[in-house]
């Protein structure tokens, strides 16, 4: 703290306003807010929960909120602005990235790569988590070669009958010749056509003694067709690469990423990779760094190619040693599919739909559904939102019309069913002079009106009797409202991704994953500048003397 503080050295009377995470404790809370009173004087301090942070970049006030993080995942539930502590899910471990970068080190260490190699493989852009059910590009294949295998076995069946048709008549074409010699030595054109193409009458070739010039003028149509076979094979080769190269990540068996490692310029020079460089040629080499890296070339000898070098390296094994920057391509197969096949998915999965399930208020579970956002830098790797906003639906969506399966049938005029017994049918009374309100139990009005036939009761105990029957139909419609609810809360009938503000530009191109730093700008302005303290969004440096490190409780965000 004392290192940031001092590196963005802020005037005196600068308010400080903390972004807190979910499993730090009010202990921390405290230790937190006597630091930095004690140690900066600051006039006025504020802590904002992550979540909160991340609703105020948003600008939701309802929202469900998955921040996946390098070695946790914590999912909150926000409800106008307030954070639900039922159900939270705090630190989930084996979610974050660092999870994901063991996962492909389990299935690629076998094949000699490291934890830096797949540290650098989850941040290129070859790195993707497919959706639950997408097959890999290999079993991909294979499904389709497995497809009705009577109709490929016929199929070869006939493709082998026209190949030995083929060849039978290739044996034919050969005794015969594609032009007949006419008489006097000249070519004659067979008038009826193609039906005629390629006969041969022999005994007129030898008759006429051009037997060279007619095997001459084969030969040479033969060498023609040849080259034109060759240039459509080549024509149909150059098309088809385009194809290949356009081919999506999901789709390919292989891919290459750039990996960049440090090594010993020492190394380097003595593996005949590249001459001994002095000290000017190091620090030309820097300054072409410094522009921008070269575009990669490979060479034929699959050589790496340092890219820059360095003298300040402290690494104990090679203290005061040049080093160089040594990138190389790698090639990937279907592993970098399966960073999330450790069950992570599953687990987020059911933290999220616990945690809005702990809503207390039933109604409003559909609309935490609806604003789903998640951000935390373990989230950028590609298709990480898409691969679990599906394993969500796969899981826990439920189509609309199931939902109103037990609804859709009843007449309009009748309420929905709720489990209050209201609705239960009653019997109904004999007396046609009774006018109790529905609520009123028509069993318990006849009895009492049952045991005074002649009204013979004493002065007052008809408006006695009178106010229990009204007190017992208020209790019944209070208990009828509380278990009523407008949404089908129990499953969710659609999930949806929050999609941030488009009046801040400049963070597209960043990225959202950090969108907590944002609300937290957002929420100081609003808490400093706008508030002033009127809601008590802030402790003043008075309030810090009064109520001591404690206080910090009752103005948290």
């Amino acid at each position: 703290m004392t290192h940031i503080y001092n590196t963005l050295s802020p005037p005196f009377h600068t308010p400080i306003l903390i972004i807190t995470q979910p499993a730090w404790t009010a202990q921390d809370h405290e230790t937190l807010t006597q630091f930095f009173f004690e140690k900066f004087k600051t006039p006025a301090f504020c802590l904002i929960d992550s979540a909160l942070a991340v609703c105020y970049a948003y600008g939701a006030s309802t929202a469900t909120v998955v921040d996946i993080g390098y070695e946790k995942c914590d999912i909150t539930a926000v409800n106008d602005f307030l954070i639900n502590d039922a159900g939270r899910g705090i630190a989930l471990t084996g979610c974050g990235g660092e999870s994901m970068t063991q996962r492909l080190l389990e299935l690629l260490s076998s094949k000699g790569f490291t934890r830096d190699m797949c540290e650098q493989l989850k941040r290129s852009g070859i790195c993707e988590i497919l959706p639950p059910g997408t097959a890999m590009p290999g079993e991909a294949e294979t499904e389709e070669a497995n497809i009705n295998p009577a109709a490929a076995a016929s199929a070869g069946a006939n493709a082998v009958g026209l190949k030995g048709r083929g060849s039978v008549g290739d044996a034919a074409a050969a005794l015969r010749v594609g032009a007949n010699i006419g008489e006097g030595g000249d070519d004659v054109q067979d008038g009826e056509g193609e039906d005629n193409e390629g006969v041969l009458d022999v005994a007129t070739i030898v008759a006429s003694g051009k037997t060279s010039e007619f095997l001459a003028r084969k030969e040479k149509e033969k060498a023609e067709k040849a080259e034109k076979a060759a240039a459509k094979k080549a024509a149909q080769e150059a098309a088809n690469a385009p194809k290949q190269a356009k081919l999506p990540n999901s789709k390919r068996m292989t891919a290459t990423f750039q990996f960049t490692e440090r090594r010993p310029l020492e190394e380097i020079n003595q593996n005949g990779k590249r001459p001994l460089q002095n000290g000017n040629q190091i620090r030309e080499e820097e300054s072409k760094h410094a522009k921008g890296p070269e575009p990669h070339t490979s060479s034929q000898s699959g050589a790496p190619e340092p890219v820059s070098t360095s003298h300040t390296q402290t690494d104990g094994h090679q203290n005061g040693e040049a080093t160089a920057l040594i990138r190389r391509d790698v090639e990937v197969g279907i592993e970098r599919f399966q960073a999330a096949t450790g069950g992570m998915l599953d687990q987020v999965a059911d933290a999220v739909h616990r945690c809005i399930h702990s809503v207390p208020e039933v109604g409003k579970r559909g609309e935490f559904w609806d604003n789903l956002i998640i951000v935390g830098n373990g989230s950028r790797v590609r298709g990480c939102k898409e691969a679990l906003v599906a394993k969500l639906n796969s899981k826990y969506l439920i189509s609309p019309s199931s939902a109103t399966i037990f609804t859709s049938e009843l007449p309009s005029n009748f309420t929905t069913p709720v489990a209050t017994g209201a609705n239960t049918p009653q019997p109904q009374s004999h007396l046609s002079n009774s006018h109790h309100g529905p609520g009123v139990n028509p069993l318990l009005a006849a009895a009492v009106t049952a045991s005074n036939p002649g009204g013979l009761a004493p002065p007052g105990h008809h408006q006695h009797l009178a106010a229990q029957l009204q007190m017992q139909q208020y209790q019944q419609q209070q208990h009828q409202q509380q278990h009523q609810h407008s949404g089908h809360g129990q499953t969710p009938t659609s999930i949806k991704l929050v999609k941030m503000p488009e009046y801040f530009p400049e963070w597209k191109d960043a990225g959202t994953e950090e969108a907590a730093f944002l609300g937290a700008q957002v929420a100081a302005k609003v808490v400093f500048v706008v508030d002033q303290g009127l809601s008590k969004g802030f402790m003043s440096r008075t309030e810090y003397n009064d109520l001591g490190p404690q206080g910090i409780h009752e103005f948290c965000m």
